[in-house]
């Protein structure tokens, strides 16, 4: 029903909210940003699995490194995934003494301008300037980066201890024999976890001012219904019609990974953008008290 001019429809919220974000995303040049984001995190994403890998032979964690690399190209359409994973698996089984020293740092600082990347994204999208210390931003990024690799490690861990921590159960929980260890569930469940916490924490931390979880909810549900819907549209597009090789020859591969991510990169910017329109119809609108939460997403 309908509540009147101050007080619109649930569709007609709905709209107002699409409109706004859309509208937004286009006049915050989204497409653009987009390929920036795509190219600093494809950019990113090999010395980020390098320094993975180096860290897991450190810690005496060689195989779980390698499954730690698949376990990011789990939620990828299999057809931009796999030339890109075969990419990663020759140049992780490349011995890298070199990371031991000076090469360490500067695998971490590529990998943190991928979360900058983010960063400055964000901060568009939620149309705030960035006045916090650039070295604090900086560092913000690099524990990003220690903390995920450390994080997908952990997890990673657990789906190669898995079967064994799952006998031990078994023999003091007989009736869980029953079931069975089901790898595919537990593989695909920690990727969503580690996905949907990731999505959570760029939305709240990365951009300057203040949100809170009910605050990104919304962006980071529809990121996910989006990435879902094109990661499947894109896959299939390339299997039936799609022919990079032809255009790009031993590039193909490379140039199919970019075009993913800039999708990808798009949406998650769009994801941002719907947090954003719903804070200011909230205060435009007056549909909820306002709350210090809105006040960061005011600001141009």
């Amino acid at each position: 029903m309908s509540g009147g001019a101050d007080e619109p429809g649930l569709w007609r919220k709905v709209y107002q909210v699409f409109a706004d974000a859309i509208g937004h995303f286009g006049n915050d040049d989204g497409f653009a940003v987009a390929s920036h984001v795509a190219l600093f995190s494809l950019m990113a994403l090999f010395p980020f699995l390098i320094f993975v890998t180096a860290l897991a032979g450190f810690m005496g964690l060689t195989e779980v490194a390698k499954q730690a690399s698949d376990l990011i190209f789990d939620t990828w359409p299999p057809e931009v995934a796999q030339p890109v994973v075969q990419q990663i698996h020759a140049v992780l089984t490349q011995p890298r003494g070199d990371l031991l020293t000076f090469g360490v740092i500067v695998t971490i600082w590529f990998s943190s301008n991928g979360v900058e990347a983010l960063r400055t994204a964000l901060n568009r999208a939620y149309r705030v300037k960035e006045t916090r210390n650039w070295f604090y931003c900086r560092a913000q990024s690099i524990l990003a980066v220690l903390l995920g690799s450390f994080v997908l490690l952990v997890f990673t861990g657990l789906i190669v201890l898995g079967p064994l921590i799952w006998s031990v159960l078994a023999r003091h929980l007989p009736f869980l024999a029953e079931f069975g260890y089901q790898a595919n569930l537990i593989r695909y469940g920690v990727t969503s976890v580690l996905l949907v916490l990731a999505l959570f924490l760029a939305h709240i931390v990365l951009p300057n001012g203040r949100r809170g979880v009910s605050d990104v909810l919304p962006g980071v549900v529809i990121t996910l219904l989006l990435w879902i819907t094109s990661g499947a549209a894109f896959g299939a597009y390339l299997a039936r019609f799609a022919n990079y090789v032809s255009l790009y020859a031993g590039l193909a591969g490379v140039m199919t990974a970019l075009v993913f991510l800039y999708l990808t990169a798009a949406i998650f910017i769009l994801g941002g953008e719907f947090n954003a329109a719903i804070l200011r119809q909230r205060k435009i609108r007056g549909w909820h008290k306002t709350s210090a939460a809105d006040t960061p997403s005011a600001q141009s």
